[in-house]
């Protein structure tokens, strides 16, 4: 073991107990590292950032789509390679363990597929062909995983998996994440316990100052590598270590633990990237970054589905220009993981200290007209909206509108997702137009089923392959726009300068890291037309396919952007394909 996880140890139990982990740590990892070897799938890239232009992922649930008979990842399969070849890199399946609420996020079997879902073979052959992202369910498991059933039965192997505190424990300064009890008493062998549960009574906070339970998380992580993970997503990570009179979050040992699982990624597996889930305030998202090199390779941009929504709700893209602005640089060593939506809903706690409380009120405002709903968690100031539960489609693109302006609308949003740095993540609702499934809610009596709804295959491909219908529209556009993105300027390590336009319009300029690429990207948030200076040898629509004559006319340079129009300004000499 080498001195980083040596010191890791140390830090996170002790030195003496960490040099006896160390020892265990060893042998785990060198049966490990004798079954590894990088997956057929992946195209290489950079050493520190094994990642390229040509990525981006599809996120969705293994029985997103469903055929009579046939295991859903295998309907999955069938459907990336049938309309994603060309397009996405990539595959974020949500939790396909077995699973006892929460869509997947309470695991009870971390070693075995949902047999509702598949087998490790169904997931091997999308690996195959796919960089596949698969996430590490790390802060809690099911109440009826095995290793609970046996520390309530007072097993002494699983002594120490769970954390039971005692009633005189205060528990005031603890960050709640929900409003939702953090304790809930369960019957065990030797009497009724009070078990920390962060997310809900079914799922059980584990006990990382217990050694045993890394050891376990390191075991399981590997064995997803030996199946063909190459992204692994570090759930709800922010929350993993637990101290009585400290919030339980961010806490320093939780980086530790971070740092330690990506410093033995970078030495046993170096191909698998590591992304760690942290909703809450994008400064403190961005910590997850380490040092810039030590901890996870990329973070979730939460801030930005929120940002992107004022935007063309306001038609006024100033607050997402400068939080753009204010984003540290990508890097060799690091990316952003850019998304708009998924199976949650959009976040609002990234989105404090930068939208205003009026602000904030007219997205919720604007989301209930639109059919969403709202989420709220508990604060000691009592209740406050966390989440907006609503399909991203009709949050930025009301029912009125006819359909080809409401993809048009949408579209645009999206556009600002795929031009900035980083790697983007596309829901799968998002990818094939979905609206809000306000049925499954009555169903389940969850806020966040309305972004959830499982389709039959066959009736979604008659509907994509139906041309003017809304699917069609945002299906096509979407493909139109990941084509585009695949050369260098596009590349996650890339740079990007945001540029000063007119309020209505967001722009940035990506470079490629040798210069040898660029292009300029700009959204209109807009219902009009409005006009974007321009300067430098832009005169290529990579979006539109044609060139602007108004940006080889002498003179001032401008183009005039219509109402929800995005562009890919291209110089005719670094045009390619």
């Amino acid at each position: 073991m080498q001195s980083r996880e040596r010191e890791l140890l140390d830090f996170i139990y002790g030195r003496k107990a960490g040099g006896s982990i160390v020892q265990r740590l060893d042998r785990l990892m060198a049966a490990a590292f004798a079954s590894l070897s990088p997956p057929r799938s992946s195209p290489g890239g950079h050493e520190a950032l094994p990642l390229t232009q040509g990525d981006a992922f599809l996120i969705t649930y293994g029985d997103q789509l469903k055929e009579p008979g046939v295991p859903p990842l295998r309907t999955l399969s069938g459907f990336v390679g049938r309309y994603l070849a060309g397009s996405l890199s990539g595959v974020h399946i949500l939790p396909f363990f077995p699973s006892t609420s929460d869509d997947g996020f309470s695991v009870s079997d971390y070693a075995s597929v949902d047999a509702a879902l598949g087998g490790w073979g169904d997931i091997e052959a999308i690996a195959g062909t796919t960089r596949l992202m698969a996430d590490l369910v790390l802060n809690h498991c099911s109440a009826s995983h095995p290793w609970f059933a046996g520390y309530l039965a007072g097993d002494r192997r699983y002594r120490d998996y769970f954390i039971s505190v005692p009633p005189t424990a205060d528990l005031s300064a603890v960050v709640r994440p929900r409003a939702l009890p953090l304790l809930t008493t369960f019957a065990g062998a030797g009497g009724p316990r009070r078990i920390w549960t962060t997310f809900s009574a079914d799922q059980v906070d584990l006990n990382y100052a217990n050694p045993e339970v890394l050891l376990e998380m390191v075991r399981i992580l590997f064995s997803y590598v030996r199946h063909g993970v190459q992204v692994v997503r570090l759930d709800a990570v922010a929350y993993v270590w637990k101290e009585i009179g400290h919030p339980c979050i961010h806490h320093p040992k939780t980086h530790a633990v971070v740092k330690l699982l990506r410093a033995l990624l970078g030495r046993y597996a170096p191909w698998v990237v590591l992304v760690t889930e942290t909703n809450v305030p994008h400064e403190e998202n961005l910590s997850y970054f380490g040092d810039g090199s030590d901890e996870a390779q990329m973070v979730y941009q939460f801030a930005l589905p929120p940002l992107v929504l004022d935007a063309f709700l306001r038609e006024d893209a100033g607050h997402l220009r400068q939080w753009a602005e204010s984003l540290p640089p990508t890097a060799e060593s690091r990316t952003y993981f850019n998304f708009l939506a998924s199976h949650d809903g959009v976040g609002l706690l990234p989105a404090r200290g930068i939208l205003t409380e009026g602000e904030l009120a007219g997205l919720i405002e604007s989301v209930r007209e639109r059919g969403g709903l709202v989420s709220y968690k508990a604060t000691p100031d009592g209740e406050v909206p966390y989440e907006l539960n609503v399909s991203y489609r009709d949050a930025v693109a009301e029912p009125g509108l006819e359909p080809e302006r409401r993809a048009r609308k949408f579209l645009a949003s999206q556009a600002v997702l795929l031009s900035l740095a980083g790697v983007p993540g596309i829901y799968v609702h998002s990818l094939i137009g979905s609206g809000n499934w306000r049925e499954g809610v009555e169903r389940t009596g969850h806020a966040r089923s309305i972004n959830r709804e499982k389709l039959a295959y066959a009736q979604l491909a008659a509907e994509f392959e139906r041309p003017g219908s809304l699917r069609n529209l945002i299906f096509e556009g979407f493909s139109r726009m990941l084509r585009a993105r695949r050369r260098p300027a596009f590349h996650p390590g890339g740079a990007q300068v945001v540029l000063p336009a007119e309020r209505a319009i967001f722009a940035l300029e990506r470079t490629a890291s040798d210069g040898s690429d660029r292009v300029l990207c700009a959204v209109n948030t807009s219902g009009r037309s409005v006009k974007l200076a321009v300067e430098g040898n832009f005169t290529v629509d990579l979006l539109g396919g044609g060139a602007f004559d108004a940006l080889r006319a002498p003179g001032p340079r401008q183009v005039s952007l219509a109402p929800w129009q995005a562009v890919w300004l291209a110089r005719e000499s670094d045009r390619q394909g």
